[in-house]
């Protein structure tokens, strides 16, 4: 049975990749549960429970949730809130015990595994029953919640990375602002000017990152993080070894960032903050954190990442979804319905902290920092990939850190990184089948 398959498979590996889409692995639809199941009706209110990791800082959920129960008298929702680092390891060990929110939050890396093993309740005909337009929302969004041809949630937001920089220290270089025509050699050249060891300034800091980092160069080299079909790794290939050594490089050749120890002992945004790095390819969701920082506030801009041989990035973003053990499957589609409603987006948008996914809210969101470029986090969704995937992505993507911290020390090279990354992906891929 696929779901004893999935409760082994979380007993033995109690870690899942929490990283901030595409077609999916095979299922016994056979086991799949109806898209049809029936709430009995009654006069008792329907209590909804609604897991997130949130946290204090996410000041819209409270208020969606307000507005969604004074305007469903007889629907409930209640909120459970657990920090990142411990919502993925509670909802596993909610899946096994059959204990799970009726509705929470779900992210690329995990939506293959959940999707395809009877945790999820498909919901592509309710979609299909109310209408819902799914041209809405980017469509590679609406393919990373797709498993095996089956809708399974409904995108909340997206992010994008960027190029972020210091106007201020561009300015005392007399280096002209990122823009669109930028490539590799033109970030390059400018991080070359923009270096100063003598005060212990960088051009860039080439953090070890995936969705924000190699993830994008692989893809602006014309690479493939993994094969369409889910079955091989394509970190051996030429164009992915070049979109890694583009990092690897800016450290170790062109001495243009800080060593891999120094951005390990310091992160790469809190250099950024500190006015040591004058770039940083980072995503959307910094925005109002570095709006908010006293030391770069006004002094910094944002711009899209330079071209390699093509345009790429990677999007991701997170979807409402419905846990197939839910009692209350009509009223949890409802609540689902409501959250990919414009006016959920809207509120989301005003707190600037995520972009909504829903088209033509973005701009509340790109209006919350009017003195930023935050209008490249949306254009750029025409150059955009889904977050790369598989049944269980954690079982490969854990070993990326390992493996390519040894490339970014210099210790190894992007090629033995390349190839050593994907054997091992191939591995543990072949495991899936």
């Amino acid at each position: 049975m696929a779901r004893n398959l999935f409760v082994m498979m979380l007993l033995v590996m109690m870690m899942v990749v929490t990283a901030c889409g595409g077609s999916n692995s095979s299922n016994n639809t056979s086991e799949q549960p109806s898209n049809n199941k029936e709430t009995e009706t009654t006069d008792e209110k329907v209590t909804l429970t609604y897991a997130t990791w949130g946290g204090a800082d996410d000041k819209a959920t409270p208020k969606v949730i307000e507005l969604f129960n004074s305007t469903h008298p007889n629907i409930e929702v209640k909120l459970e809130s657990t920090p990142n680092k411990q919502y993925w390891s509670k909802l596993e060990t909610a899946a096994i015990g059959e204990t799970l929110a009726d509705v929470f939050w779900m992210n690329g890396p995990n939506i293959v595994k959940y999707g395809s093993n009877n945790i999820l309740l498909p919901i592509s005909e309710q979609i299909k029953a109310d209408g819902l337009d799914m041209t809405k929302y980017p469509q590679s969004l609406v393919d990373l919640y797709t498993v095996n041809g089956e809708n399974y949630g409904i995108p909340k937001d997206f992010d994008t990375p960027g190029l972020w920089y210091n106007k201020e220290m561009f300015d005392a270089a007399g280096v002209k602002y990122p823009d669109d025509t930028w490539d590799w050699n033109s970030l390059l050249e400018a991080s070359k000017k923009l270096t100063d060891p003598a005060k212990g300034v960088w051009g860039i800091a080439a953090t070890l990152d995936s969705q924000s980092g190699y993830y994008d160069t692989i893809l602006q080299a014309g690479g493939y993080i993994i094969s369409d079909d889910k079955k091989s790794s394509g970190f051996d290939k030429p164009e992915a070894i070049n979109g890694i050594k583009f990092w690897t490089d800016l450290i170790n050749v062109h001495k243009v960032s800080p060593t891999m120890a120094q951005m390990t002992e310091t992160q790469g945004t809190d250099l950024f903050k500190s006015g040591k790095v004058a770039m940083l390819a980072e995503g959307s969701w910094n925005a109002s954190d570095f709006a908010s920082n006293e030391n770069i506030k006004g002094k910094f801009d944002v711009a899209v990442l330079p071209k390699g041989k093509q345009r790429g990035v990677i999007i991701h973003g997170l979807g409402n979804v419905i846990s197939a053990q839910t009692k209350h499957p009509k009223e949890a589609w409802e609540f689902v319905k409501f959250l990919g409603s414009k006016e959920v987006a809207v509120i989301y948008a005003s707190t600037g902290t995520v972009i909504p996914a829903y088209e033509g809210t973005q701009e509340t969101w790109v209006q919350s920092n009017p003195d930023v470029n935050l209008q490249i986090f949306i254009d750029q969704l025409k150059d955009s990939k889904p977050y790369p995937v598989s049944q269980n992505t954690s079982a490969w993507a854990s070993l990326e850190s390992e493996i390519f911290t040894k490339a970014w020390a210099g210790v190894i090279t992007p090629e033995e990184a390349g190839k050593e990354m994907a054997a091992k992906m191939n591995e543990a891929l072949e495991k899936e089948k």
